[in-house]
C-alpha cells in the first residue's frame, strides 16, 4: 500500500498523525523495534536459548519478518465473546483450520488461539507458522456473567502443541486480579523454563473505572500502569488497548500519580499518549502491540491502519488484530491483514 492510500486512509487526521512530533519522551530514549531486537534486548536477559530461538521465530516470521514488528492473528474469541457472536458473520471460522490458513494467508507473524483450535491442527501447522496458545479465558456461559479469566489448560500442555509462545488475560482492577497476576506470573515462569516466550493481554475491568460518563479503563495513565505490572511478571511481549482518553487516577481519584505524567510525559495527542504505554513496557525493551477491536464494517480498513500508524510512531512494535480480519471474507481479512502490514513496512512512517 502507498502512502498515498494511507493517507487517504487516515482522513482528516492524516496530516496530525503522520507530521507529528513527540515533545514528552524523546524517541531516543526507547529501545525501539529493528532487525536485530531479539539479539539486542533479549540476550541480557535470564531468558534462556529455547524461548530466545522462540522469540526469534516470531519475530522471524511473516511479512513483517526480521524487521522487528510484529503483526498477529488472534482469534480467541469464541470463547471471550462467544462462538456465535464471533463466527456468525463467517461461519467458516468455526473450523480451527481457517483460523491458521488466514494467519498464513495474511503474512502474519503467529496465530494465537485457544488449546483447543490449535490442538486440532498442531501436527499439519505448528512448523508452518509460530503457534501462541491462549491459556485463560472469560467464559461467558456462566449466568449470570462475570469477568474473570480462568486457566484453560497446563503450560505442559501448550509445550506438547508446539507453541512458540503461551498468552493469557489479567483484568487489572478486577476482583480476581490479584489471584490472576499470581497465577500467570507462576504460568510465564513454567513457559520460560520450558523455553516459551510470554504475551500478556494487559486489560482493565472494573465498573469503578467509569466516572461521569467516561470509561476510563483505556486511559492512558491506568492502562501504562497496567502495562508496566505486566513487564513486571516477565512478559515479552505486551497487548493492550490504544489509549483513548488519560487522568484515570485523578478522575477516579485513587492509587498513586504524579502531575508531570499529565504536564510532562503525556498531552491529548494519540501518538503521546501511546508513546506513555511503550514507556512503561520499560522503554520499549517489552514490545507494545495495541489490539485491532471490533469489527464496525465499512471503516474497518480505515480504523486498522490509523491504528497501527499511532502505535508505530508512538514506538510500538505491531497489531494484534481478529475481528476485523476474520469476521470478513478471507480474501478482504488477509487485505486487511496486508494493510497493516503496509504501515511497518513503510519508510515514510518514522517514528515520532
Amino acid at each position: 500500500m502507498s502512502i498515498k492510500k494511507i493517507q487517504e486512509l487516515l482522513g482528516k487526521d492524516a496530516d496530525s498523525l503522520l507530521t507529528h512530533k513527540c515533545k514528552t519522551v524523546d524517541k531516543g530514549q526507547l529501545h525501539l523495534p529493528g532487525p536485530d531486537f531479539v539479539d539486542r534486548i533479549f540476550t541480557g536477559t535470564n531468558r534462556n536459548t529455547q524461548v530466545l530461538r522462540n522469540l526469534q521465530s516470531i519475530y522471524g516470521h511473516g511479512r513483517l519478518a526480521n524487521t522487528g514488528y510484529l503483526s498477529i492473528l488472534p482469534v480467541d474469541q469464541g470463547i471471550e465473546h462467544s462462538a456465535g457472536a464471533s463466527f456468525a458473520p463467517n461461519p467458516m471460522y468455526f473450523d480451527p483450520e481457517n483460523i491458521v490458513k488466514l494467519a498464513m494467508e495474511g503474512g502474519c507473524n503467529a496465530v494465537a488461539s485457544t488449546y483447543g483450535v490449535l490442538a486440532s491442527v498442531a501436527r499439519k501447522y505448528s512448523h508452518q507458522i509460530p503457534f501462541i496458545v491462549k491459556v485463560n479465558h472469560n467464559e461467558l456461559l456462566t449466568y449470570p456473567n462475570k469477568a474473570d479469566q480462568i486457566l484453560f489448560g497446563t503450560i505442559e500442555s501448550a509445550w506438547e502443541i508446539g507453541a512458540a509462545a503461551i498468552g493469557a488475560t489479567i483484568y487489572f482492577g478486577s476482583e480476581e486480579s490479584g489471584r490472576q497476576i499470581t497465577e500467570i506470573a507462576n504460568a510465564f515462569e513454567i513457559a520460560h523454563e520450558m523455553g516459551m516466550a510470554t504475551v500478556l493481554w494487559c486489560y482493565l475491568r472494573n465498573n469503578g473505572f467509569k466516572k461521569d460518563g467516561v470509561d476510563y479503563s483505556t486511559a492512558a495513565d491506568l492502562t501504562g500502569q497496567a502495562n508496566h505490572i505486566g513487564v513486571t511478571i516477565q512478559a515479552d511481549i505486551i497487548k493492550q488497548k490504544l489509549p483513548t482518553n488519560n487522568g484515570g487516577y485523578t478522575a477516579i481519584n485513587f492509587g498513586k500519580t504524579s502531575p508531570k505524567v499529565y504536564e510532562k510525559l503525556t498531552t491529548p495527542h494519540p501518538i503521546d499518549l501511546c508513546r506513555y504505554q511503550v514507556v512503561n513496557c520499560y522503554m520499549g525493551r517489552m514490545g507494545l502491540i495495541n489490539s485491532g477491536g471490533e469489527s464496525k464494517g465499512a471503516s474497518d480498513m480505515a480504523e486498522a491502519v490509523t491504528t497501527a500508524v499511532i502505535n508505530k510512531r508512538a514506538g510500538g512494535q505491531g497489531l494484534i488484530s481478529g475481528r476485523k480480519a476474520f469476521q470478513k471474507p478471507m480474501k478482504e481479512g488477509v487485505e486487511l491483514l496486508n494493510a497493516i502490514q503496509d504501515v511497518y513496512l513503510s519508510k515514510e512512517i518514522d517514528i515520532a
